[in-house]
């Protein structure tokens, strides 16, 4: 009985330990995470760590969702005392042997028009869509995080 309930619970740990680390050819992604949302909210955050251990570059060219109208891929500049946070149409490069944060305040994933609020402890539903990789199914775990840009201010939002 003990090395049964031993078993179980290792599997569950390990399964556990999984959950917020993606594997897709090369490229890894750790820890996907969006911010709690106040009620009404029409924009959220989505953030995460992907490591490219392959030899050539790829580049994040979308994520798609059901739960907002839409999605961007965005970079957060300073513009003399702005933060900007500007649209990358032709999403991110994820260089060979480098990897890349999205994180408050630097590279983000937007979700525009949310159907839903955002609440802390929640698991969304999410496909990074990578330009020679493919596609991803990942989950954002909606937590607290303090620090970066929140998304519910608008700061000089740019559009290109």
């Amino acid at each position: 009985m003990k090395k049964t309930l031993s078993l179980v619970f290792t599997l569950l740990v390990s399964i556990t330990a999984l959950a917020h680390d993606y594997r897709l050819d090369q490229l890894e992604v750790d820890h996907p995470w969006s911010r709690p949302t106040p009620p009404n909210t029409q924009v959220g955050g989505g953030f995460m760590t992907i490591t490219n251990h392959g030899e050539t570059s790829d580049r994040l060219i979308s994520v798609e969702v059901d739960f907002a109208r839409a999605v961007e891929i965005h970079e957060t500049r300073q513009e003399g005392e702005l933060m900007r946070m500007v649209h990358l149409p032709e999403g991110l490069e994820i260089p060979a042997g480098a990897t890349v944060n999205l994180q408050p305040g630097g590279h983000h994933v937007m979700f525009m028009g949310l159907s839903q609020q955002l609440r802390e402890g929640e698991h969304l539903e999410a496909v990074l869509v990578f330009e020679q990789a493919g596609n991803l199914p990942v989950l954002f775990h909606v937590e607290a995080r303090s620090g970066g840009h929140n998304h519910g201010h608008d700061h000089g939002h740019d559009h290109h």
